[in-house]
């Protein structure tokens, strides 16, 4: 499988979906002390077969991090029809310290894309913990031409973070999408969007908001 490299490009796609807290909305917890661990409980899609997706947890506890090995998506040149759509359904076990807990205010996705003129590139991501609502699909376009690394920012306000339940285990779900179209551009050129890496250069990182457990 293509490897995408780190590139120096003369300018990072960088597309953020926000939305600003109202005045006066209470500021969230500082991270815990302690002990934060997240373990993979199950990972199913095309993008993300077992043991190719990582997870590492920030040494502040303000965030963790995924690393895909193998989470690219492929149009023209060859490339079949079903490599054109990726996904990965990440079911992540975090484990807290007691009397806090989390959600997540901020995701950033970073990756490697190649583009020919005219193609169309798109991630696609939605949240949820276990047995709850799952969020809108955040989606971002990238448009052809391009040769460059991407990023993509989902930010929640904090008066919309959905937080888990306190005194309950419930797994946090990921549901990610990566598509290469091939649009307008020459089908016989492969165009490409990718997560992948095989030296954590691109991941995708998820930042905490914590808020204390009412005491019982």
């Amino acid at each position: 499988m293509f490897k995408p490299v780190l590139l120096t490009g003369s300018a990072t796609v960088l597309l953020v979906t926000a939305f600003a807290p109202p005045a006066g909305a209470a500021a969230p917890a500082p991270a815990p002390p302690g002990q934060i661990t997240v373990d993979v409980a199950t990972v199913n899609g095309s993008g993300c077969r077992p043991g190719s997706a990582a997870v590492a947890v920030a040494p502040d506890n303000t965030a963790f991090t995924v690393t895909y090995s193998e989470y690219i998506a492929q149009a023209g040149g060859g490339a079949a029809a079903v490599d054109g759509r990726k996904n990965c359904l990440l079911s992540l076990v975090v484990h807290v310290p007691q009397g806090f807990t989390y959600a997540v205010s901020q995701v950033d996705y970073r990756g490697f894309g190649n583009l020919q003129p005219g193609a169309v590139g798109t991630q696609k991501a939605s949240y949820y913990f276990q047995g709850m609502s799952q969020t809108a699909a955040r989606t971002h376009k990238f448009q052809g031409a391009l040769d460059d690394n991407w990023q993509a920012t989902d930010t929640t306000g904090i008066e919309a973070l959905v937080f888990a339940p306190c005194g309950e285990k419930r797994n946090f779900n990921i549901n990610t999408e990566l598509r290469a179209e091939v649009g307008t551009s020459d089908a016989t050129k492969t165009s490409f969007m990718a997560l992948d890496s095989t030296d954590g250069s691109f991941n995708s990182k998820y930042h905490f908001s914590w808020k204390q457990c009412p005491a019982r």
